[in-house]
């Protein structure tokens, strides 16, 4: 038999092989290294193997703690099963609950084309534009959401600036290219696009057929050139929005999974800190996303060609024509949307009122709502799900009390603002498993002494100053995210930075906020992300334009966290000094370390 069979043969079973053999390999680790850190270093080795492959379901990997702990003596059920639903899961609930009655009334839409018509149509202003409203809306709605849902409105735009796409890349082809197609036999070329594209551009109105259309003069070079331009555009276009994304989704606890998975392991390892919730994280973030969307938009621009003379002067040429036919687009579908309805205007009031309360309720640094409570009582997952909860029985019509007196009125049944078939339509329980799995695993590695011991054998990384060392962190991870989830990426890794710091007596959060949002960088490749996904089954992006754009991305995001961690991140966390609540995890670290001599030991617990 061929080799090459062989191999087909293996790769298709090759899920079935990781899972026999990954548990045989690394079968020594209970043997050969101390008992309890032994049999949790296995357990996480197994999970982290299965989640980088995905040999099986990310969610059923995050559920074989529920039976390893328990049957290797690691930890008991009673203590495993309470970390897939604590309380950061519930603020997490609260957020995409939110998120589906925004989806529910359209609000979402209404809100990305009132920013497109602000912006202008300008390729690179609506570049930024797109960047802009991906990222605001990716703060509140899941990554994937919002990539699909503007990615439509990007193409509709497109093709009233620009054309039929397949028309455009026939333009950008010498006559020899041509030649050789029909030769070959390819004298077109068919797109995959997004199943949802056809569905929302009928939603869309394309370019209106009254518009007479005029003969075009220009040569075939011309025309060629031109067309090569309008691709590179097209292109920038669908970049940015998953990138803008990935990006917007770091600003807030709620827009992705690893600034969560943040808070449940700060409150695992470090009960007594509590410098990091919704209003914080997002004084501090959201400046980092702001700086880095601008870098990103200036890049972007730059290499698809949106940076030129036309953002200063206007020209009266056939580009202008064509920006102005998609502005005449983007107000007329804005105005097919009609006056803000009740049930919008609604959901937008819950919005706001959802995010003031929650940036309000304990900022640091002013005094919150909170005080009005017992301390330590009421957490952000208090606060969201009292506001998602009062959406189940608001009226999505105006409510009228002549409804009650008059008798001809239509007596139709009352629609709250969302019902749980929607909610629970739209939640991603297997996300809210997966966090499960990594808060678990935080225990295990905790209680089993692991994430001590892993700490301990990390000590010559002392030497590296700290501020390489956050840029070393946030590049790795940001490189290791490319090929594995970031939700996984970060249960995995989190645990060991967080023994690391406190080993080389480094605030721990100077170390955990940097990997956190690292892991959300993950711009070089479409399996990387969903998002990336999504806009490369366009057909139209390449791997390499991926790749070239995503590296440099890569780049400006771990300059950026550096930036924000050395400035206003020091003086929001007071980074600069070993807090209180991590000397006590300092002083067990230290005495489980046998590498330590006598007189260290002493001066460890004095």
């Amino acid at each position: 038999m061929k080799i090459s069979v062989v191999s087909k043969k293996l790769w298709c079973v090759h899920k079935q092989l990781i899972l026999l053999l990954t548990p045989l390999v690394f079968l020594p680790l209970i043997f050969t290294l101390p008992e309890k850190e032994g049999k949790c270093l296995y357990v996480v080795v197994l999970m982290a193997m299965f989640w980088c492959t995905e040999a099986l379901p990310l969610a059923v990997t995050a559920m074989l703690p529920v039976c390893l702990f328990p049957t290797l003596g690691i930890l008991p059920a009673k203590m495993v099963c309470p970390q897939y639903f604590i309380e950061t899961n519930f603020l997490f609930l609260s957020g995409l609950v939110m998120a589906s009655s925004i989806e529910e009334w359209g609000l979402h839409r209404r809100i990305a084309l009132k920013v497109l018509s602000i912006v202008g149509v300008k390729p690179a202003w609506l570049i930024l534009g797109m960047m802009m409203t991906s990222s605001f809306l990716s703060m509140w709605l899941s990554n994937t959401a919002t990539t699909a849902m503007m990615l439509p409105i990007a193409n509709a735009i497109l093709e009233s600036l620009f054309g039929d796409l397949e028309t455009l890349k026939l333009n950008c082809k010498t006559p020899e290219d041509h030649e050789s197609a029909v030769i070959n036999g390819q004298s077109s070329v068919k797109l995959h696009s997004l199943p949802s594209v056809t569905s929302e551009k009928q939603i869309l109105s394309m370019e209106s057929t009254d518009v007479p259309e005029q003969t075009d003069l220009r040569t075939a070079e011309e025309i060629r050139s031109e067309s090569q331009y309008q691709l590179k555009v097209w292109k920038g276009f669908l970049i940015c929005i998953p990138y803008a994304a990935s990006i917007g989704g770091t600003a807030t606890l709620t827009g992705t999974a690893p600034n969560l998975i943040l808070i449940g392991q700060l409150k695992s390892y470090f009960p007594d800190c509590d410098l990091i919730n919704f209003g914080s994280w997002f004084a501090f973030a959201f400046p980092l996303m702001a700086i880095f969307l601008f870098l990103g938009w200036l890049w972007i621009s730059f290499l698809y060609g949106g940076l030129n003379t036309r953002l200063c002067f206007t020209k009266h040429d056939q580009r202008a024509q064509a920006e102005a036919r998609a502005k005449a687009l983007i107000q007329e579908d804005y105005k097919k949307l009609g006056p803000v309805s009740f049930a919008e205007g609604a959901i937008a009031f819950f919005f706001v009122l959802f995010a003031i309360l929650l940036f309000t309720r304990d900022p640091k640094f002013v005094t919150g709502w909170s005080v009005f409570f017992k301390k330590g009582y009421v957490s952000d997952a208090v606060t969201g799900v009292i506001i998602v909860s009062i959406l189940f029985f608001f009226p999505s019509q105006k409510p009228s009390l002549s409804w009650w007196f008059d008798p001809q009125a239509s007596n139709t049944t009352y629609v709250p603002l969302l019902s749980w078939k929607k909610a629970q339509d739209s939640v991603p329980w297997n996300i809210i498993m997966l966090l499960g799995g990594g808060f678990a695993m935080a225990k295990a590695c905790e209680e089993s002494g692991l994430a001590s011991w892993i700490g301990g054998h990390l000590q010559p990384l002392a030497e590296v100053p700290p501020a390489a060392a956050v840029m070393l962190i946030t590049a790795f991870l940001a490189c290791f995210t490319e090929f594995a989830s970031n939700t996984a990426t970060i249960i995995i890794f989190l645990p060991v930075i967080a023994e690391l710091a406190i080993h080389v007596s480094v605030n721990p959060l100077y170390f955990m906020i940097p990997a956190t949002v690292g892991c959300s960088y993950a711009f070089m490749l479409p399996v990387s992300t969903p998002p990336n996904s999504i806009a490369f089954a366009s057909g139209h992006l390449m791997v390499k334009d991926m790749v070239r754009t995503g590296f440099v991305m890569n780049i400006l995001g771990v300059l950026s966290v550096s930036l924000a961690m050395n400035t206003w991140g020091v003086a929001m966390f007071n980074l600069n000094t070993l807090p209180e609540w991590a000397k006590p995890l300092n002083k067990s670290a230290l005495l489980t370390d046998v590498h330590f001599s006598p007189v260290q030991l002493l001066n460890a617990t004095l």
